[in-house]
């Protein structure tokens, strides 16, 4: 298909420059070749590089297109599972492994940004805040988890009163304040990363997407038992990547080059506005800590300034496929619910994108076969994750599996109904937990 430049979002105006890379027009050889330009896919390729095997990262359009460039933005403890759940499907020392790994990304993030000197406006704090009572008891209840059985300090309660001093808005009860979570640019880390991967000396095509891959020994439709561990070729519309071993980071944008993977999650659209700047006085009157901001409904609102100083605002997402209303509009008037103050502010940038969700909120990491890896299924909670998860399978690759396995054992289903039936009943169950949200 091609390279093809970043969505007109706030992020890709305000992204550092960077060099253009050729698309793969011959056969190359490596140790490993990464699929996906994203986080995951970058932070792989660093990791690999810096213990020294030869990587090539195929990227379909532009490093940083995808998920990664265009998010909300907000790095967070945990997954999107919830700890509960993860429990139930793998057990309590297992998902605590899970949640030790989520926290180590966020150290990750930062130790990343450091040593790399990657210029990404990263900020301490998130809050996770409360609109009904119902959301206050589940709140009391997660920081009572947090401390006492996780063991996480950085978290604390923030009462009422102490909410509407930081936050500008009467919607709010209560939130849960974790000053080690944070937010940055996710543009500008993704192609931070992507440089950092090149001076360790990965070789970055963009523009090439991996149409399919195969084992010297045979299809890669044949049964795991009987494919054999030779190399991997990738196959590329001009070109191809013959590796001893291959990471798939397409996530959403993979589809029929993984079909079994493409089934065991669902692509869903997210939308997010950015203001106008609005000066550093009023922008720190809407969140005077800088904190980035979620709520807790099902269907959820989340926002955070800019480092120039703009109001960004996530809150609508789209199950069905279709683009059936008026993005900009539906975002801001979600945004006016929490700020109505900003009635006479200008929407300067609004954009949307694909964000992977599994079955049961939980990441979605494992093997096609033993030098066949994947990394999907983030479901929301990528920011921290992705870097995190590209450092495990580099670590599961030069022979240190333990942690990644741990998440290689959580089970996940496929989509229920097929390719024609599998959305419409997730609009049917979005549809119930909207109801929900308004109880």
């Amino acid at each position: 298909m091609g390279r093809l430049p970043h969505i007109d979002s706030y992020y890709a105006a305000s992204a550092h420059a960077a060099p253009h890379r050729p698309a793969l027009d011959t056969s190359v050889d490596c140790d490993v070749c990464v699929v996906g330009g994203g986080i995951a896919g970058c932070s792989a390729a660093l990791h690999l590089a810096e213990r020294g095997y030869s990587v090539v990262l195929l990227e379909e359009h532009s490093i940083g297109w995808g998920a990664s460039g265009r998010s909300g933005a907000q790095a967070i403890h945990g997954v999107a599972s919830g700890q509960t759940k993860l429990e139930r499907l793998i057990g309590a020392e297992a998902a605590r492994a899970v949640w030790d790994v989520s926290v180590e990304g966020l150290a990750l993030i930062k130790e990343l940004i450091a040593r790399h000197h990657i210029d990404c406006d990263w900020v301490d704090g998130y809050m996770l805040a409360a609109i009904k009572k119902r959301h206050e008891r589940e709140l009391h209840a997660e920081l009572d988890e947090l401390q006492q059985k996780l063991g996480y300090a950085s978290a604390r309660y923030v009462p009422c009163p102490e909410v509407r001093s930081l936050l500008a808005t009467q919607r709010y009860i209560g939130a849960l304040y974790d000053s080690n979570s944070g937010h940055l640019h996710p543009l500008n880390y993704t192609l931070g990363l992507a440089a950092a991967a090149e001076r360790a000396g990965v070789r970055i095509f963009e523009g090439t997407r991996a149409a399919g891959f195969r084992q010297s020994a045979g299809s890669m439709t044949l049964p795991a038992s009987v494919r054999g561990t030779g190399s991997v070729r990738i196959r590329t519309r001009r070109g191809e990547v013959r590796a001893r071993q291959l990471v798939l980071c397409g996530n959403v944008y993979l589809g029929d080059a993984a079909p079994s993977l493409a089934a065991k999650i669902m692509a869903v659209a997210t939308y997010i506005v950015a203001t106008e700047p609005l000066g550093q006085e009023r922008a720190r009157q809407l969140i005077a800590n800088n904190a980035a901001v979620s709520d807790m409904n099902w269907v959820l609102d989340y926002f955070r300034l800019s480092a120039d100083r703009r109001l960004l605002f996530g809150g609508r997402v789209n199950y069905s496929g279709l683009a059936s209303f008026d993005v900009p509009a539906a975002t801001r008037a979600r945004m006016l619910q929490v700020f109505p103050q900003l009635a006479g502010v200008r929407i300067e940038y609004s954009w949307g994108g694909h964000v992977d969700l599994t079955m049961n909120r939980a990441p979605h990491f494992g093997r096609l076969a033993s030098n066949i890896y994947f990394l999907q299924g983030f479901s929301g909670h990528g920011i921290a994750l992705t870097g995190i998860a590209g450092k495990l399978v580099a670590l599961a690759i030069a022979g240190t599996a333990e942690r990644f396995d741990v998440f290689a054992k959580i089970p996940h289903r496929e989509f229920p109904g097929g390719a024609a039936l599998r959305r419409p009943a997730l609009v049917l169950a979005m549809l119930y937990y909207r109801l929900q949200d308004m109880l």
